[in-house]
């Protein structure tokens, strides 16, 4: 299949890829990695991509309505995109583990771009893609195309999350509409390392506006998220509450807009400042902002 646009990297039986079951909320079953691939300070040889957006490392994951993070029963996952997928009423799911020296150059020249200081090259990979896939229950044509890349330089770890097109949020069995896709509990993306401490949301999840997530980004790229998960680093901003703040800009925790804070060179600070009189408080990604109406000129 190659690329389909310009964020997903290559992927399709033609770039040797398996495929999970065409079943709903189906999984490949345990996958053995040759390499090790450490996660939130833990090492794992093996993983299983689950066909409703899930990529485990102790189990696989049928669970198709996502829970919100942190799970703190051992459940240790890198989530794309959670959700009620069901690949028999349409798309694929495809994965592979990769030496191929093209994908690895495009990777290190990925992350070397996002993350200079770590002067990463790739010799190892692992592309799993949810290919134009189904919700549970659709009565209608709306479809998702979403990819993990695990890649490691034999030291540190990354992922990169990838994000195509993206049409819906919910099955029906999550509440959603069936003519829509939406509404009801819509789908999780970040990462859960199974106790009440390492996690990560990406903004928007769980609610309405992960159906944007493809315009969302922490590396100037729309629809590209990337991490550093051996030891967790989230480039472009700061984690705050498990939640990703953009840098050099304001935020309010809550939504009385009371306490505003600022990520600066990766840490942030927080004063008392509310927002002004004439101002209101609306939800911005996963926090706050302060809309000032300006005052017009006669």
């Amino acid at each position: 299949m190659g690329l389909t646009d310009d964020v997903l990297y290559s992927y399709g039986t033609a770039e040797g890829d398996k495929e999970t079951p065409v079943d709903d909320d189906g999984t490949s079953g345990e996958v053995p990695l040759s390499e090790v691939f450490k996660f939130f300070g833990k090492e794992y040889k093996s993983l299983y991509v689950n066909n409703n957006g899930v990529i485990s490392f102790n189990k696989a994951v049928s669970q198709y309505t996502p829970d919100p993070f942190p799970l703190t029963n051992g459940e240790t996952f890198v989530t794309p995109y959670w959700g009620d997928v069901d690949n028999d009423l349409g798309g694929m799911v495809f994965y592979r583990e990769s030496k191929e020296p093209g994908l690895l150059q495009k990777i290190t020249e990925d992350v070397q771009k996002y993350l200079p200081n770590l002067h990463f090259l790739a010799k190892w990979a692992f592309v799993a893609t949810w290919d134009k896939v189904a919700y549970y229950g659709s009565a209608s044509k709306k479809v998702n195309t979403f990819q993990a890349v695990l890649t490691s330089d034999g030291y540190r770890c990354i992922v990169i999350l990838n994000y195509g097109d993206i049409q819906w949020t919910t099955g029906t069995a999550s509440d959603g509409d069936a003519d829509t896709g939406l509404g009801g509990i819509p789908a999780q993306a970040g990462f859960n390392s199974g106790d009440d401490t390492h996690y990560f949301n990406i903004p928007g999840s769980r609610t309405s506006e992960v159906l944007n997530i493809k315009s969302t980004t922490n590396v100037n790229h729309p629809g590209r998220w990337v991490f550093q998960v051996d030891d967790f680093k989230v480039p472009g901003g700061c984690i705050y509450q498990a939640k990703f703040a953009k840098e050099g800009e304001d935020f309010w925790t809550e939504d009385a807009c009371s306490t505003k804070c600022t990520c600066q060179d990766g840490k942030v600070s927080c004063v008392s400042e509310a927002c002004p009189a004439r101002g209101t408080c609306e939800a911005s990604g996963s926090f706050f902002t302060c809309k000032v109406k300006q005052r017009k000129c006669f």
